[in-house]
């Protein structure tokens, strides 16, 4: 397992970025239009498939999970290189904190034992369908047929290919398109409403649905880069994913620790949609990615966004279970002093 360099030290928090909440989010949504134009058929067509073979989406919303972790503490996943130092750990997360990867991630969790609790598919096209097993140990089909015992949440405009190989649970949800007819035309396919902003990444819809549906109060993000790694090789995905062949067109910004790093600019403005939820909806945010953008600047990392290890964060959920032997043996005898926790 990669483990992280300890000479890395966090850069000096600050109050707020240097960018107004105003630019923070047009930048966030500068590449809507063309989003729209180039997905709009697409998203409907798959609507429209799904409609037939699965609807009504509202007997199988994203609603049925509704307060269900309501004030809880919920893992968020993204599929970052960062997500190397810690995947192995989940597996060992304290029993009240949930969960909720970006479904690129089920080969990885599965391969690492996660017991995610919820799987989360933003995408119309079959990237998704390939990533299941891309990069994992096993065969497509042993991994299609863990999904027998594990959860989806899926929009509605998912890839039909993905709704016919998943044998397990499904729950659905609509997005919101800033697009006026787009919206008409797929409420005449579907009356479904059960919204999921999302900053047009589905680690931004699995950050809404933990805190919107299941009402979790503190999210803590893992694998959540927006970067390429400058730790072993340049990689943009935990494992070695086709879209890390060509690099493309790249900008330079600077991660947690103050490091320069190269991202995808469309994934620069995925990370200020994050810094930007982080300071306007109420909330504890934690990213323990150990890693990547999330919440840095050139001036400092925000304060809206508390930087964790892993451990950290389960040392911090579990701390009571070093007391429990003295709640089950209160008179018992002890070898040793007792534990004070402060």
């Amino acid at each position: 397992m990669v483990t992280a360099n300890i000479q890395l030290e966090l850069q000096p928090y600050i109050q707020s970025p240097p960018q107004t909440l105003q630019q923070m989010y047009g930048s966030a949504c500068s590449s809507d239009t063309q989003t729209i134009a180039s997905w709009r058929s697409k998203w409907l067509a798959n609507i429209a498939d799904n409609s037939k073979n699965h609807g009504p989406f509202a007997s199988k919303g994203v609603g049925k999970l509704f307060q269900s972790w309501l004030g809880g503490t919920c893992i968020v996943a993204g599929s970052g290189p960062s997500l190397a130092l810690n995947i192995g750990k989940l597996k060992d997360r304290p029993k009240h904190i949930k969960l909720i990867s970006c479904l690129h991630n089920f080969h990885a969790m599965e391969d690492n034992g996660a017991e995610v609790d919820y799987y989360v598919s933003l995408d119309a096209g079959p990237i998704t369908v390939h990533e299941v097993s891309e990069g994992g140990s096993k065969t497509p089909e042993e991994y299609w047929n863990m999904t027998a015992s594990r959860s989806l949440i899926a929009f509605i405009g998912t890839d039909p290919e993905l709704l016919r190989k998943w044998q397990g649970t499904v729950f659905f949800y609509n997005a919101p398109v800033p697009d006026e007819s787009y919206m008409k035309e797929m409420a005449g396919i579907a009356h479904f409403h059960q919204y999921v902003s999302n900053g047009g990444n589905v680690l931004g819809a699995s950050t809404y649905i933990a805190k919107a549906f299941l009402g979790a109060v503190t999210l803590v993000f893992v694998g959540a880069d927006f970067a390429f790694s400058n730790r072993d090789k340049v990689k943009f995905h935990y494992w070695d994913s086709q879209y890390d062949a060509s690099i493309g067109n790249t900008q330079r910004v600077v991660d947690i620790y103050g490091n320069t790093v190269k991202t995808w600019p469309s994934y620069h403005n995925f990370k200020l949609w994050f810094d930007y939820v982080s300071m306007v909806c109420p909330g504890i945010y934690i990213n323990a990615t150990e890693g990547g953008t999330l919440g840095a600047y050139r001036e400092g990392n925000i304060m809206s966004i508390l930087q964790l290890s892993l451990e950290q964060v389960f040392n911090m959920h579990a701390m009571s279970d070093k007391l429990r032997y003295r709640v089950d043996e209160p008179e018992a005898e002890l070898v040793g002093k007792d534990v004070i926790l402060f």
